[in-house]
């Protein structure tokens, strides 16, 4: 994976939460975006088959909200206390970790091109399946790369 850049735009999608019941992080705009990544940490005190799934919506209230239809690139380390290493994985429109007890990182590139733009699809969120685990947790942060240098983003959550 290649470094992400400086001039990245910051932006939590879900403060950790128990991954029991599951987790839908807040939508963004990509308006004006080049490239955004969805970061995903995950700390399994119980081992699960935790599936991680970036959808896309036409609003940042999570309009019809869909799956992309276009396969992601995707990093993941499923071990962080052994490792700082992201390892890249075939691409994919989702992505499950394994089932062990782990502190975890998955990472989704989203080029905005894989927008379903032409049905209106500008805004990005994912989900966090239910591992029926309470001491599981998961957050989410969106990294958002400007189109424009020195310009601004419309990045809304809702």
């Amino acid at each position: 994976m290649k470094f992400i850049p400086e001039d990245v735009i910051p932006i939590v999608g879900a403060a950790p939460a128990t991954t029991n019941g599951g987790v839908t992080a807040s939508y963004i705009s990509l308006k004006n975006a080049h490239k955004a990544w969805i970061v995903v940490t995950l700390k399994q005190a119980v081992g699960h088959a935790t599936a991680i799934t970036p959808k896309q919506a036409t609003a940042v209230a999570g309009t019809g909200a869909k799956g992309f239809e276009k396969d992601l690139e995707i990093w993941a380390n499923e071990d962080v206390a052994t490792s700082d290493v992201l390892v890249q994985k075939a691409a994919a429109k989702s992505y499950t970790v394994a089932n062990t007890a782990k502190n975890k990182l998955v990472v989704f590139a989203i080029d905005p091109a894989k927008l379903d733009t032409a049905n209106g699809y500008d805004c990005i969120g994912v989900s966090i399946a239910d591992s029926t685990q309470a001491t599981n947790l998961a957050s989410v942060l969106y990294l958002i790369e400007p189109r424009y240098l020195g310009g601004e983003v419309s990045v809304i959550k809702d």
